[in-house]
């Protein structure tokens, strides 16, 4: 079956839009393809830094004749409801329509329209000029003469040439030459700008990438970046080193090179006493560049990988030359940032009144910062103040919670006044994503406790699903109120995610206090924290989310989960419980035996059947009736004393006893008696069943 091979040939791709932009490039072709009437046996689609390329095999040669019925009014309808049909249907007159008798309805009209298939050609030429026209770059640009004129070409970077050919697997192709923008698609496209910058005539994929690969360029992505993940494996090892992976930067630098050529340079030692994380940033975000360690070693050393675009006769010595000069500069700024934070501010007379408001040593750099980040009214959000009123905030949420976590007050006190200090140093306003970090070095360096500087890196912590919890009492504590304080407020403020949209990262937080409630086991009554029944409900859903992907079945946590429930863990624990015993026999026994009696009695109260208000045993006139009252009032204190203790698997087991009961029940006793009184205690002797059972979870939200 024949193929289709386009390719949208341009200046420079951002790095970050490449692999998403082919991805629409395919999404968009195939879509309008298969809605035009073709088929398709696969698909795949390719980028590099200058081109977005598709290769669509066993694409039908033309789509299918279409013969469409569409039933219209009845013979005797107003006029303009046939006018309307004709419209539609795009006749001129009802001559050109059918007319169909039914028994039931009468005579209507009906439509027979034809569509002859047409040519793959065809339909490729009508719909892409469409597409490029319409393409959702993030960003676009339009050039050249034609950019003043309405409805000029928008594109990411000027777009210089377009390829389309179709045909056979082994046949010869032709060209489907659309325009757009006078541009009109070809088989001419281009190797290397530098290395094969000559016209290269394709015919179909095979040929056009392995002629590509001979131009010096590497169309496909996962090959560059394999390309350039072992070779700078391979010349770190051949210099005793070993290179420090980055898979965010190994995708990056793979966009930016189509023919990816490895080098290594080096900077002073002297840079080493910088931290290896400014160190390894600074290299990353100014020159894409990846940094060593020595094998087996934590330590970086003085060499870095780069990755260049072009295969340079003097073996890259120039290239390596420029590039170390760029890294030693911005070194030697991230060395003087370094240095700048450990020592004293030029006006710490103003700060006195921050110093004193927050406890603060003015002797020290960090307590410095803070004390700046105060006096400055730095402002944290519009509608919720500066940051230093945050950290009060802070500060005094996390003396409530120290209570609770058993975190030391007087470290916890300390963190939390430190924990936002280093928003302030020259090192975090350069590399923003090195705040805690940060403060945590300077922490130790100014000799605070080893658990005050954990806080201060860890309170951010877990920043999503993957990130580590904190560990350290003092740790957890900060985290929780920092979390906390950030929920509480945008709450109180009405700034509350909305469908997709969670600019303050509102869901990040909520599962971050989620992840530390339950993975370090901490009873935190949420509500009396709150005070918001509708922040504990946000709860509610992450918490949701968190069990079923740690395997939890959505009805379990349904079964468990109330409206008012505020301690997650206890929650969590009832669910784990809950998971481990249905699946059991006696599990299966009571959800059997308790989903009859509440379903019945749920069908009574809908009804409205009176209902007494408590079980008289005066009224219990059969065997059956009498042992499951009796089984009930054991069953429920064994269960009630259980859940006092938190032994909910204990309580489970206790109710399952009352399955033997219960179906005898079933089996002897008719519960709509015609005696009003005793239908209302039979009934009342159901409701029993459920509020036992309930104390445990609610089982008709079970399923099974």
């Amino acid at each position: 079956m024949p193929n289709l091979l386009l390719e949208l040939r341009s200046e420079e791709i951002p790095a970050r839009m490449q692999r998403k932009a082919a991805g629409d490039l395919k999404k968009l072709v195939t879509d309008a393809l298969v809605e035009a009437g073709l088929s398709y046996e696969g698909a795949r689609e390719y980028w590099t830094p200058r081109r977005l390329a598709l290769d669509i095999h066993g694409l039908t040669a033309r789509s299918a004749d279409v013969r469409e019925e569409r039933k219209g009014p009845r013979t005797d309808a107003n006029e303009k409801a046939i006018e309307g049909f004709l419209r539609g249907a795009g006749l001129s007159s009802v001559s050109e329509a059918q007319v169909v008798s039914d028994p039931k309805k009468g005579d209507f009209y009906v439509a027979v329209i034809s569509r002859p298939g047409r040519a793959t050609e065809e339909i490729v030429t009508a719909v892409m000029p469409g597409i490029i026209r319409d393409f959702p770059w993030p960003k676009s640009m339009r050039w050249g003469k034609a950019s003043s004129k309405p409805g000029a070409l928008r594109w990411v970077r000027p777009l210089q040439s377009i390829v389309c050919t179709f045909g056979p697997e082994h046949e010869e192709t032709v060209v489907i030459p659309f325009e757009i923008d006078g541009i009109t698609a070809s088989n001419i496209t281009y190797g290397h700008r530098f290395h094969a910058p000559e016209a290269i005539t394709v015919r179909r994929f095979d040929d056009y990438a392995a002629n590509l690969e001979k131009a010096k360029v590497i169309l496909d992505a996962e090959r560059r970046k394999d390309i350039i993940l072992h070779d700078a494996r391979d010349i770190a090892f051949a210099n005793g080193l070993e290179l420090v992976e980055d898979e965010g930067l190994l995708e990056e630098v793979s966009g930016l090179v189509e023919w990816p050529q490895v080098l290594m340079g080096s900077f002073e030692e002297d840079y080493l006493s910088i931290p290896s994380e400014i160190i390894r940033l600074t290299i990353k975000t100014n020159q894409k560049c990846f940094v060593t360690r020595k094998q087996g070693e934590e330590t970086l050393s003085n060499k870095f990988i780069l990755i260049s675009n072009i295969q340079a006769s003097d073996g890259g010595k120039e290239i390596v030359h420029g590039n170390g000069k760029v890294v030693r500069a911005r070194l030697s700024d991230a060395l003087h940032f370094w240095k700048r934070d450990q020592g004293n501010l030029p006006d710490l007379e103003i700060l006195t009144a921050s110093a004193a408001k927050f406890g603060l040593d003015l002797n020290k750099p960090l307590d410095q910062r803070m004390a700046k980040l105060d006096a400055l009214d730095v402002t944290f959000h519009a509608k919720l103040g500066t940051q230093g009123a945050r950290v009060a905030r802070i500060r005094a949420l996390a003396g409530e919670l120290a209570k609770i976590t058993g975190a030391d007050a007087a470290l916890v006190n300390r963190a939390a006044v430190l924990a936002k200090a280093d928003l302030r140093t020259e090192a975090v306003g350069e590399f923003p994503e090195l705040q805690g970090l940060m403060g945590r070095k300077y922490a130790v360096l100014q000799g605070e406790h080893a658990s005050v500087a954990a806080a201060i890196e860890d309170h951010y912590k877990p920043q999503g699903p993957s990130d580590r919890v904190p560990e350290d009492r003092v740790a957890i504590t900060v985290a929780l109120a920092d979390k906390l304080d950030t929920l509480i407020g945008f709450w109180a403020v009405d700034e509350k995610p909305t469908g997709s949209k969670d600019p303050f990262a509102l869901r990040r937080a909520a599962l971050g206090v989620v992840r530390i409630l339950l993975e370090r086991r901490i009873r935190l009554p949420l509500l009396a924290t709150t005070r918001d029944i509708d922040l504990l409900s946000f709860f509610h859903d992450r918490l949701k989310v968190y069990l079923r992907d740690q395997g939890a079945r959505h009805d379990l946590i349904d079964a468990v989960l109330t409206a008012d429930a505020d301690d997650l863990l206890m929650v969590a624990r009832r669910v784990e419980a809950l998971t481990a015993f249905i699946t059991s026999e006696d599990g299966k026994n009571l959800l059997s035996g308790t989903k009859r009696a509440t379903q019945l009695l749920a069908a009574e109260e809908k009804k409205g059947t009176v209902i007494a208000d408590g079980v008289s045993p005066a009224l219990l006139k059969l065997d059956a009736e009498k042992e499951l009252f009796a089984a009930i009032s054991s069953a429920a204190k064994d269960a009630s004393d259980a859940v006092a203790g938190e032994d909910f698997r204990s309580a489970m087991e206790a109710l399952s006893k009352l399955r033997g009961p219960v179906d005898r029940f079933f089996e002897d006793v008719l519960v709509n008696d015609e005696d009003a009184a005793i239908r209302a205690n039979r009934l009342a002797l159901l409701r029993l069943i459920r509020e036992a059972t309930g104390t445990v979870a609610d089982f008709s939200k079970i399923s099974g």
